[in-house]
């Protein structure tokens, strides 16, 4: 079969010449294969390694983090997790459009795509960010070394503009398309037609909140709290909150204290002077700095919330609100503001919920008081509950979908 066969057409040298490659072949082969395949698991195993051992990979924390990842003992767990029967296989050729503001997202997305059996057209952010050099020349390198040679044939890392020309010749020739991004991104990107076959996973404009008993704050000593204000910041500040499931949100859950509210303001400030503490690492351009104030005034200006701010330098501006007469995705904070309420009831927090709201992250909180909450109040927000510090984490299920299960189809 030639090469020519086994793709979808070939691209027009106008379209070409629009694009710049980062990695893999401009057209890659969409021949589907079996999800988390030998093969896979080695080449991700081999890029966690050179990712491991490029020097520039300790100074970006997300970086790591995905190499930590795609390590080869971590995805065999994720496969026997699966529980895969060997009756799937990819969809074939899966294009993926990467968010503009989180750096590594890209590289998750078609590390997915890879497992779940499929060649990967990924456009990386337009916007330039170091995390995208240091994961693309890592790919490169390994792809290069020549023990992959099916997996360079069905990859191709590009990016160029807002050019839907581009777009529209991405999305005719794939199987899968992936969108992350805002409502308008997604709204763009359709107008681009793709194949009646063709699979559409969106991954739209999410918002995140976190859920807090003081009693487990006030029984931390201060390495427990050290680390739970790391796992904060490392959930908020690393994407100075950009990222979906970013906390904004604090609802302090007051059902079980049994303290004086004297007391309770005091565990309060114990974790926001925590998390202050070591948000004095965080790079806080004037821009940033800028921005944050005029997010705040403008809510301020437009609230019908009563509310009380304190800020701890320009570093936390903390948002502690008496009344709570809007949805809670509309409490959007920005570069370390976040908002707080006090609730007695999780059951407080239901009408607030929309189906915007992705993660919940939890301390002191269990995994199944929130599920009942949901299943109790048929609630369509809120996907995933997980611990601080774990937010970010990529899964094999993510805002509710079932990754490899959407990327690949069911034999037999």
């Amino acid at each position: 079969m030639s090469r020519n066969d086994q793709t979808a057409g070939q691209m027009p040298k106008e379209l070409r010449g629009r694009i710049r490659l980062l990695s893999g072949v401009y057209e890659p082969l969409g021949l589907p294969a079996e999800p988390f395949s030998e093969e896979a698991i080695s080449f991700l195993g081999d890029l966690a390694r050179a990712l491991r051992e490029d020097t520039r990979t300790p100074a970006y924390t997300d970086v790591a983090a995905f190499g930590f990842w795609c390590r080869r003992a971590n995805l065999l767990r994720m496969k026997e997790r699966l529980g895969l029967s060997g009756t799937r296989i990819g969809l074939g050729l899966a294009f993926h459009i990467a968010p503009s503001n989180v750096p590594v997202n890209f590289a998750y997305s078609y590390a997915l795509g890879l497992l779940a059996g499929n060649a990967n057209i990924v456009r990386v952010p337009s916007k330039e960010f170091a995390q995208t050099d240091i994961l693309c020349q890592a790919v490169e390198r390994v792809l290069a070394g020549g023990g992959y040679p099916a997996i360079r044939e069905a990859t191709s890392i590009v990016a160029y503009g807002h050019d839907k020309d581009v777009t529209d010749w991405y999305s005719s020739i794939c199987d899968a398309r992936i969108i992350w991004g805002g409502d308008e991104t997604i709204q763009a990107i359709r107008e681009s037609a793709i194949g009646s076959r063709c699979r559409e996973v969106a991954f739209a404009d999410r918002y995140s909140l976190g859920l807090i008993r003081p009693e487990a704050i006030a029984n931390m000593d201060e390495g427990q709290l050290t680390q739970l204000a790391k796992r904060f910041y490392d959930d908020t500040y690393l994407m100075d909150q950009n990222a979906c499931s970013s906390p904004h949100l604090i609802i302090w859950l007051t059902d079980q204290w049994r303290g004086t509210q004297q007391e309770k303001e005091k565990v309060q400030d114990r974790f926001w002077e925590a998390v202050v503490k070591m948000a004095g690492k965080y790079v806080l351009e004037p821009i940033k700095a800028s921005e944050k104030y005029d997010r705040l005034c403008n809510f301020l200006a437009d609230t019908e919330d009563e509310a009380t701010v304190r800020r701890y330098g320009n570093l936390l501006y903390r948002v502690s609100l008496q009344t709570f007469k809007r949805p809670a995705d509309t409490y959007r904070g920005i570069f370390g503001l976040f908002f707080e309420k006090e609730m007695e009831s999780l059951q407080e927090l239901a009408s607030a919920v929309t189906k915007k709201v992705q993660t919940a992250a939890v301390c002191g909180i269990s995994q199944e008081e929130v599920v009942q909450l949901i299943q109790e109040n048929h609630l369509k927000g809120i996907d995933r509950v997980v611990p601080f510090g774990e937010t970010l984490s990529m899964d094999l299920v993510w805002d509710g979908y079932d990754i490899i299960g959407s990327l690949s189809r069911r034999i037999g």
